[in-house]
């Protein structure tokens, strides 16, 4: 019934309310400091390749619970 107040789908409702809630819970992680051997792990991990996740993207090619309904 929120959703629909709103003028939003399920999905964009929930994700919005969750992303608030994030937000409101972890206010002090969003910036942290790095040691330079830490910065230098930091920075290799992102010069990777991804990896193979076709898994996870087979799931999020599926329709979702909020999606599809109950």
């Amino acid at each position: 019934m929120a959703a629909t107040a709103s003028g939003r789908k399920i999905a964009e409702f929930v994700l919005e309310s969750a992303m608030e809630r994030a937000k409101e819970t972890l206010p002090d992680r969003q910036l942290f400091g790095l040691n330079a051997k830490q910065w230098a792990a930091f920075q290799t991990a992102l010069d990777k390749p991804p990896r193979d996740v076709s898994r996870l993207a087979r799931v999020l090619r599926k329709p979702g619970v909020f999606e599809t309904g109950f």
